[in-house]
């Protein structure tokens, strides 16, 4: 009998819950609004509860917003940490699915779950040094580099790098309540609204605004490339649902780049080298289910 893992992709706006195995066996979906972290949780623990009387569940994974604390080793393992999402601060997430599952949870960002994903069934297999990046309500990155996924201190926070910002060009201060101009401040979901007066979705494809956002996610993929060297960079995200967007991206860090890196999957396969994920909007939660997988190969 195939093991069922449960996978959570816990995100600041809504909730997906899921059992199965795999992209092609998913048995049971459920998606909610976050809200507190008692409702959110229940509601989730009370999914699962009902799909393990239908099949043993063997684990459960959970590919959360953050900042968190991933490291098994810490006191605070399994909590959200200093997220700006109001009520979530210091949420034990994985003790309260323990106490209401009692099975192992893994515990991990929602880029670097998407990005283990991606890893096991998508536009990542055969790599072990890549990058995940996410843009949308907020900027996110994660991935793997040397076949583990990033952690060191806490977890890779890609999308509060600092990068040149003239406010000359570009007067916006940003959004970031904690950085105002970083690269989430400029180029998120909300930065784009809040610059732009629209949602990305309604600007034309001809809009400035691509221009520069195109600007500011190159020199972001730009300095990514100069410290991890990574074997591709996969854009995910609802930002990046925009099909003009990548071909942006990819002339700009070519011509940031100057063919400094002299790498043929740069020079010569940059289509292939700054792509968009194989898994689509599933990548968040196949990657809680990965890490559901994960926790019972490594424990």
């Amino acid at each position: 009998m195939t093991p069922l893992f449960g996978g959570i992709e816990a995100g600041g706006t809504k909730f997906v819950c899921a059992v199965g195995s795999g992209p092609n066996d998913i048995r049971a979906q459920m998606r909610f609004p976050t809200t507190t972290p008692t409702e959110t949780l229940s509601r989730a623990s009370a999914f699962f509860s009902e799909q393990a009387r239908q099949g043993e569940l063997a684990a459960l994974g959970v590919a959360s917003f953050g900042p968190i604390d991933p490291n098994p080793a810490s006191p605070g393992f399994g909590h959200i940490t200093s997220t700006p999402k109001s009520g979530w601060a210091y949420t034990d997430v994985v003790g309260a699915l323990q106490q209401a599952l009692g099975v192992p949870v893994g515990f991990d960002t929602d880029v670097n779950g998407a990005g283990l994903a991606e890893h096991r069934w998508g536009a990542a297999q055969g790599l072990d040094t890549f990058i995940y990046l996410t843009v949308g309500t907020g900027v996110g990155g994660g991935g793997m580099v040397g076949g583990r996924l990033m952690h060191g201190l806490i977890h890779p926070e890609m999308g509060h790098i600092r990068i040149p910002h003239n406010p000359i060009d570009d007067p916006f201060p940003g959004t970031c309540p904690y950085h105002g101009d970083c690269l989430e401040g400029l180029a998120s979901g909300p930065a784009l609204e809040a610059r732009w007066q629209q949602s990305a979705a309604a600007l034309p494809p001809d809009h400035p605004a691509w221009e520069l956002e195109a600007h500011y996610l190159a020199l972001a993929l730009t300095n990514f490339i100069c410290t991890l060297s990574p074997q591709r960079i996969l854009l995910g995200g609802g930002v990046m649902n925009q099909p003009h967007l990548l071909p942006r991206i990819r002339r700009k860090v070519l011509t940031l780049l100057h063919d400094y890196v002299q790498a043929p999957a740069i020079l010569e396969h940059i289509d292939t080298y700054i792509a968009a994920p194989a898994l689509g909007d599933q990548a968040g939660v196949l990657g809680a289910m990965a890490l559901a997988m994960a926790a019972i190969a490594e424990p």
